[in-house]
């Protein structure tokens, strides 16, 4: 299907299910707060494993939130999915299938890193332990990247186009990007997001060989980036799930257009070239830059990647300076991210999430945890800045090698 001229892209509705908090205002409070959540590992199983600190969530019962019927046949990183798109779409006032004009006008796209990692232990463990007539029909599909593609339109009844992005980190972006493609080519709505569960045994037994996984036990040094005591990242679970809207479409059912989507780009630089990776984001940048018709002086504030190795932070600290020149040594820069962990595709969709609440309430959220910068950007840390944000650049880039970055406008300038 070819693009329609003049279709943009709004983002309607929010949903969080994240370390720091399980609805979006308590998400928002602790972010602009620049509270830390990251903790020991205490998910069972995970004890003895070297892999000491992570963005847990906690107080999460999916059993208040999603129907049984879903709940047997999904893993966690579905439930996560689920219920914050009914988050997303309560605050959009977008009902389910039989409340909207038309089902086959709205599409889910997701994307996954890891998959239900949770749910395939326990059913292989049964396989091994108790025999094959112990497995149950759901072991197919649960563990499945596309799974929660799949319960959220089912669930909603929703019959347009549906994908999943299976990729690393900078997947979460390109979901959007895939999203604004729909509305382009006539798709009125599309549910949207990533949310990942990778602190299962097994999923943390598969993290192990990523050099990048921080080694420290303690919780306020584990994930330091753009200092000298950088040693990795922290994996987290959680995310987000956005409601993104064509702009006519969300104004004419009077649903407020909280930011525009503008821009997007991606390139592919390989696993753990950070060096490398310079040149990709860079390119992706002056790409999203582009594609939103805006000048580099324009950005107000970047969410950064942050992954917290000192190859990579300077790889990222020098893109930003040669895709937005002078502009971006001055310009603020943060990383929410290090108070929760990364959560793979979920980490930069929670970051646009993070950007669309900072425009909406004219604050740059601090970078927990991370004090003497030793890389020329303005990094805010210990308190959140105010400033009048118009225009933000979420930056991720993947331990596989791909780089993403998506320029978002306030939502004042919707069809502007």
């Amino acid at each position: 299907m070819s693009s329609k001229p003049g279709r943009q892209s709004v983002i309607t509705g929010i949903g969080v299910v994240a370390p720091n908090g399980t609805t979006t205002d308590a998400f928002w409070k602790a972010t602009q707060a620049g509270t830390s959540v990251l903790d020991k590992v205490t998910r069972e199983g995970c004890e003895h494993l070297p892999l000491r600190v992570a963005g847990e969530v906690r107080g999460f019962e999916p059993a208040d939130l999603i129907e049984e019927t879903y709940l047997v046949q999904t893993d966690r990183f579905s439930h996560f999915a689920m219920a914050a798109a009914d988050m997303a779409r309560e605050d959009a006032r977008l009902g389910r299938a039989d409340t909207v004009d038309d089902p086959f006008a709205v599409g889910v796209v997701t994307a996954a890193g890891s998959g239900g990692g949770e749910f395939g232990q326990r059913e292989l463990q049964k396989l091994w332990g108790q025999g094959s007539r112990f497995v149950g029909p759901y072991q197919s599909i649960a563990w499945f990247y596309a799974a929660s593609t799949g319960q959220i339109s089912i669930r909603g009844g929703f019959k347009g186009p549906c994908g999943v992005v299976a990729s690393d980190e900078a997947g979460g972006l390109d979901a959007l990007a895939h999203a604004a493609g729909a509305i382009r080519r006539g798709t009125d709505a599309v549910v949207v997001g990533a949310a990942e569960a990778p602190l299962a045994p097994y999923s943390v037994v598969c993290q192990l060989g990523y050099e990048e996984l921080s080694p420290s036990d303690d919780p306020a040094r584990a994930y330091r980036p753009f200092t000298t005591g950088a040693s990795g990242f922290v994996p987290a679970e959680g995310g987000a799930m956005l409601v993104v809207e064509e702009a006519t479409a969300a104004r004419d059912r009077d649903a407020r257009a909280r930011a525009v989507i503008a821009g997007h780009a991606a390139t592919f630089t390989g696993a753990s070239r950070w060096e490398q990776s310079r040149e990709g984001l860079a390119q992706a940048i002056r790409g999203a830059l582009e594609q939103a018709r805006c000048a580099p002086e324009d950005i107000d504030v970047v969410f950064a990647d942050a992954l917290g190795v000192p190859e990579a932070d300077r790889a990222e600290a020098l893109a930003i300076a040669d895709a937005l020149g002078p502009h971006g040594t001055r310009v603020p820069v943060t990383a929410p991210k290090t108070g929760t962990g990364r959560a793979y595709c979920g980490a930069p969709v929670l970051d646009t999430a993070a950007a669309v609440l900072a425009m909406e309430h004219g604050l740059v959220p601090p970078t927990p945890n991370v004090f003497e910068i030793c890389h020329d950007l303005d990094l805010v840390t210990s308190r959140a800045r105010p400033a009048e944000l118009r225009t933000a650049l979420v930056l991720s880039r993947g331990l596989m090698g791909s780089n993403a970055a998506l320029v978002l406008r306030h939502g004042t300038d919707a069809l502007s």
